[in-house]
């Protein structure tokens, strides 16, 4: 009679699903610039520090848009029964390292808490995660969904090489990133370091940097336009939108043609043009309000290129290749377009996209970094007039985890 009673209830009042709904602010696109920003930074080695403290600072933390930024730490599993989340409090005195590992968490904390130190609106809370490589995108993502941050940034799993080439670290890596792109919360970034140094400044030792945003549409290249626009209002930055457009002469033919004399009343048909067209329409909102906000700013440069197909559009993004520190680009994941065509081809990362993989590649820029997003996708009806706001509620950890507090 007992079991028979409590079970029920419990299933009526315990939903898990609702952890999974219980924010707003998933991409950067729905965030709003006058409301604090959470990021989550993942980091694999100190050598991922330098580069993701600037674009950090590029990101441009300010009074109005504080940036909460959460770093984690990410480390093997090995000798050890259970998985770890270690939060670490900066507020403690140091303790000597005990191994490798914790000397590398010290030096990650300390890089950023000394950046925290010195910049304005900007805050750090370090985290390790200790787990085996098949699951630790469950902690980047559990720890995402408890912290409602509206970006991941992951590295990319190749570094670059003293002659200027690309080689692989940890084909592990690769993995973690594949897995968090299908599983993360909130939109998901990419970042391919070739050396976003902060040797370029300005006076009052801000850094300087030349950003360009490639936009072909689709959602994830809004996210990737969204994220240039934070930074637009930061002194240090020249920000470039280059829009590429597709020529009068290859233009797609109609459907019915297309699909060989398909019935256009037939839904499959009907719905991929409605979603085609409500995608049209959001991404020439956007650009038109960006060009009306931003138009009369002369660190911003708006350019539409005519291209006609995969190789003209490469052409094109080769004369920039020189100019800029950071290309922000998105995944193009879903989207199938003829001014890509044939790059896919060669791509071999897919999961940085078409032109992610093609900027990621030792041929080109040397000394231009990449930041590849990936905006979330999911149903916006389960939005709908929930306003719940940013919370310190916690979600349970995995099975298997352990929660700790460094002495950091």
């Amino acid at each position: 009679i007992m079991t028979g009673i409590i079970v029920p209830a419990i299933s009526v009042i315990y939903k898990p699903s609702r952890n999974s709904i219980c924010y707003k602010r998933r991409t950067i696109e729905i965030s709003k610039l006058d409301a604090e920003f959470r990021v989550l930074f993942c980091v694999h080695t100190p050598r991922n520090v330098p580069t993701m403290i600037n674009l950090l600072e590029d990101s441009n933390p300010t009074k109005n848009s504080p940036i909460c930024v959460y770093v984690l730490h990410l480390v093997e599993l090995s000798g050890r029964t259970s998985a770890m989340l270690i939060v670490h409090n900066t507020a403690k005195q140091d303790a000597p390292a005990l191994n490798r590992t914790e000397a590398q968490s010290d030096h990650i904390i300390k890089a950023f808490e000394n950046y925290e130190q010195h910049a304005s609106f900007v805050s750090v809370q370090p985290l390790t995660a200790i787990s085996p490589y098949s699951t630790m995108h469950e902690d980047i993502c559990n720890l995402a969904l408890d912290k409602r941050v509206s970006l991941i940034i992951v590295p990319f799993h190749k570094q670059q090489t003293v002659d200027g080439g690309m080689e692989a670290t940890n084909m592990a890596y690769r993995s973690i990133n594949q897995n968090v792109l299908a599983n993360a919360p909130c939109s998901v970034g990419i970042l391919v370091d070739k050396g976003l140094s902060g040797s370029n400044r300005l006076a009052g030792n801000q850094v300087s940097h030349h950003v360009a945003v490639l936009f072909f549409g689709g959602p994830d290249d809004r996210e990737a336009l969204c994220y240039g626009w934070r930074m637009v209002e930061h002194h240090g930055i020249s920000l470039t939108v280059m829009r590429f457009v597709q020529s009068d002469q290859v233009q797609v033919e109609p459907l019915r043609q297309q699909h060989g004399g398909i019935d256009l009343d037939e839904p499959r048909v009907l719905t991929m043009q409605i979603d085609t067209d409500i995608q049209k329409q959001h991404h020439e909102k956007l650009i038109h309000e960006f060009r009306m906000r931003c138009g009369d700013d002369d660190a911003v440069d708006y350019v539409e290129k005519v291209v006609s197909n995969g190789e003209d559009t490469v052409a094109a993004i080769r004369t920039m290749d020189d100019i800029h520190d950071l290309f922000i680009v998105g995944r193009g994941q879903g989207v199938i377009s003829p001014l890509t065509a044939g790059l896919t081809d060669w791509s071999e990362c897919p999961e940085t996209g078409a032109i992610g993989d093609m900027l990621a590649s030792s041929d080109f820029a040397a000394t231009t970094s990449v930041l590849v997003v990936q905006q979330y996708v999911g149903d916006g009806s389960q939005y709908e007039g929930l306003e719940t706001p940013y919370g310190e509620e916690s979600t349970p950890l995995p099975p298997g985890h352990k929660m700790f507090t460094s002495e950091h």
